[in-house]
């Protein structure tokens, strides 16, 4: 039996650094996946948008000129965490590195990030806002996480989406 586990006896290196842009933001969100809150920082995106996604209460992030998305880096990540982050991302999103630059003219850093997969979905649109995701969805993705953390620990995993798509049609 295989199970995904955030959390290893001994850190495999090397770390990474994982710009979140969306649920991920939440601290409450990292800790149910992860089993702890790393350090983080603030930090840009430049070069990228962030949109509301039809149908979905999560963000999607797209390449587009001229466009900026706030968020933060998560750092430290070590490779059992970033598989968690990779299966909670689902095949809605591919995962790639980017540069970002970091709040307070601290510098620019390498990190991973989650793009959407179709770039040229008609679902996106507008302009995804984190303190009214908080407001009206927080809750209830916190109990869609716990579900599927508990997915993570059984043989037959469903995927990330299909438990969202359950969680949310009740």
């Amino acid at each position: 039996m295989t199970t995904i586990s955030a959390t290893a006896a001994a850190p495999s290196l090397p770390l990474h650094n994982v710009f979140v842009y969306g649920s991920l933001l939440a601290d409450e969100v990292v800790s149910k996946l992860l089993s702890r809150v790393p350090p983080c920082t603030p930090a840009i995106l430049n070069g990228y948008h962030r949109y509301n996604v039809k149908g979905r209460v999560y963000p999607a992030i797209l390449p587009a000129e001229r466009k900026k998305v706030i968020g933060r880096v998560i750092m430290g990540v070590t490779k059992a965490e970033l598989c968690v982050l990779d299966t909670f991302e689902d095949e809605e999103y591919k995962r790639s590195t980017v540069e970002v630059f970091l709040n307070g003219d601290s510098g620019k850093l390498s990190a991973e990030t989650y793009v959407w997969a179709d770039k040229d979905d008609p679902n996106l649109y507008g302009e995804w806002d984190f303190e009214e995701w908080k407001q009206l969805h927080l809750k209830d993705f916190l109990s869609m996480t716990e579900g599927f953390v508990k997915e993570l620990e059984k043989l037959d995993l469903k995927t990330r989406v299909a438990i969202y798509e359950a969680y949310y049609k009740k």
